[in-house]
């Protein structure tokens, strides 16, 4: 479970978060991190999250963007606000160090997500871009769908497929959540 000043680290994404706010803090309204990359940190994939909106203010380094199939970058103190279903990915493109302020909101369950990925990166289980393997992808893309959704496919189609694919990860011993990432 996520606490304030708890830190994850994605060794595969390069990727560390330091909890600042969570949403048991701030009544599920908010959920407040910050995310430090690594130079030369994983491009996430392109994505969206359903109901909720983020906040990102760069501390330190460049961002790298892209917005709606549109890169930009962004140098510190510079902020970037990113609504509802809008398709997005960020990451440290640079070989310095990028520290960003990243806020959520709703909070919901997104710091179970973050806490998920990063578990399965540090135990192996995803690949080179740090994405699991399709059966566990089903299980954690069903479990999360409310916060966050891959871009492509389309979303009617992944869905479909990963109700199709779900009992057969359950079968294998898969989980949408294991606890040894979240305690």
């Amino acid at each position: 479970m996520a606490y304030k000043n708890k830190i994850i680290s994605n060794p595969v994404t390069n990727q560390t978060i330091k909890f600042l706010q969570t949403a048991k803090d701030t009544a599920g309204s908010l959920l407040e991190m910050q995310s430090t990359y690594v130079g030369k940190s994983k491009e996430p994939a392109v994505h969206y999250h359903p109901k909720q909106q983020e906040l990102f203010t760069v501390l330190e380094g460049e961002l790298s963007v892209v917005i709606n199939g549109k890169k930009s970058i962004l140098k510190k103190g510079d902020q970037l606000q990113i609504a509802a279903n809008e398709v997005h990915s960020m990451w440290n493109d640079t070989d310095g160090t990028t520290v960003v302020n990243w806020k959520v909101w709703p909070a919901l369950d997104t710091e179970y997500l973050l806490e998920t990925a990063t578990g399965l990166a540090t135990d192996g289980k995803t690949n080179k871009d740090g994405m699991p393997d399709i059966l566990q992808l089903s299980l954690t893309g069903v479990r999360f769908d409310h916060v966050f959704r891959i871009a492509k496919p389309p979303h009617t189609i992944l869905i479909f497929l990963f109700y199709f694919l779900t009992p057969i990860a359950r079968l294998l011993g898969y989980k949408s959540v294991y606890e040894k990432y979240i305690d």
